[in-house]
């Protein structure tokens, strides 16, 4: 409240849902921009530690590897948490739940934001869907302890739940690459979607979009950054840098020349955002020495095309090798001289649209798409 991030309309819902009730014993508190993993952390064991954990503004990891992994230490990849508060209530702020409203949730976890819902709109007026049976029974059991009782859906968020719909409201609490079909065809006219959309290539932010009458179009900008586990079913493959080598030692048949962009500055959060969105269906990794020097390698998804950038501290000038039918590096290098020459925008002034068919990033207005490469 005194930061301004919790707003007096949410305020009773969080005083009587409290984050303590849907936060298990066994926790890896993170920090706020996603960049680092804490060790874990025990209620049973040290409950000073777990409660000054949950009542700090972090994300909790409470999951790792689709619930393979077991123990104490850090799994590969996390995949539920219990969402770092002030993004909670930034994301409701940009929902704008009226009285009435129908709500439908993506991504329950350990069902703390479908009870925020659940209290401000009655559990009858909140449906949430959750792919993981063993997440989405510890939701519903967190939320009976809570004395909540919103509809709790096991299955796949991308086709939400047609039982439920319309809805005047759609929030996911994973990160998408895509906004489905099913969820615009399942809004009532004039709904508000809002989700955290990342691309493939990197970054992240929230979107804002209001769904026409028809269900067949919406429109919305984005309003901040967030750093989400992305929805299962659109996570994508990373294959091995030997996949594009084809057996051949490096630098194989990459062609040589330089730039004068340093791929330092291709690297921050929103900077992988915007060309993600202007390079479709690319990545990167980052192969790191103990000098500080590394290299990037940007691969393409079909496995067809690939290129290195070399940095070094203090250099001016940086060596670059591409191969494949796309010159991924130049790709890189144009969106970024692009965003560049457009004054660097930040993300107030992009926005999506979204079809049945796909979607389109736009700058300023729906009329200036990004421009795309490859």
């Amino acid at each position: 409240m005194a930061s301004g991030a919790l707003h007096s309309d949410w305020l009773p819902s969080f005083e009587a849902v409290s984050r303590e009730q849907f936060v298990p014993d066994r926790i890896w508190p993170g920090i706020a921009d996603g960049t680092k993993q804490n060790p874990v952390v025990y209620r049973s064991k040290d409950p000073e530690v777990w409660h000054r954990a949950v009542y700090s503004d972090v994300p909790l990891t409470t999951q790792w590897d689709d619930g393979d992994h077991d123990g104490g230490g850090l799994g590969v990849t996390p995949s539920s948490s219990n969402s770092m508060p002030t993004m909670v209530v930034s994301m409701l702020r940009d929902l704008d739940v009226r009285p009435g409203d129908r709500v439908l949730e993506i991504g329950t976890g350990t069902g703390w934001n479908a009870g925020l819902l659940a209290r401000r709109l009655g559990d009858a007026n909140v449906v949430s869907v959750e792919y993981d049976p063993e997440v989405a029974q510890g939701a519903r059991e967190n939320l009976h302890r809570a004395g909540l009782a919103p509809t709790v859906v096991e299955g796949d968020g991308r086709a939400g739940w047609s039982r439920g719909a319309p809805y005047d409201r759609i929030i996911a609490t994973c990160s998408l690459l895509e906004i489905p079909a099913a969820w615009l065809e399942q809004s009532a006219p004039g709904a508000v979607i809002v989700a955290p959309f990342g691309t493939e290539y990197g970054g992240e932010q929230i979107v804002r979009l209001t769904v026409n009458g028809d269900g067949t179009r919406a429109v919305g900008s984005f309003t901040g950054g967030s750093a989400f586990m992305r929805l299962r079913q659109q996570r994508t493959e990373r294959p091995s840098f030997d996949e594009y080598l084809h057996g051949v030692e490096w630098p194989a048949d990459g062609a040589r020349s330089t730039t004068t962009l340093s791929p330092w500055d291709t690297g921050e959060w929103f900077q992988q955002f915007v060309i993600g969105l202007a390079v479709p269906g690319a990545f990167w990794r980052a192969e790191r020495y103990d000098s500080g020097a590394y290299t990037l390698w940007i691969y393409s998804r079909d496995k067809q095309s690939w290129a290195s950038a070399d940095y070094e501290h203090g250099r001016t000038e940086y060596e670059v090798y591409q191969s494949g039918p796309r010159n991924l590096w130049d790709e890189v290098e144009a969106a970024y001289r692009w965003w560049d020459g457009q004054g660097r925008p930040g993300h107030e002034r992009f926005g999506l649209t979204v079809t049945p068919e796909g979607h389109t990033a736009w700058l300023d207005s729906p009329d200036n798409p990004v421009p795309t490469r490859g």
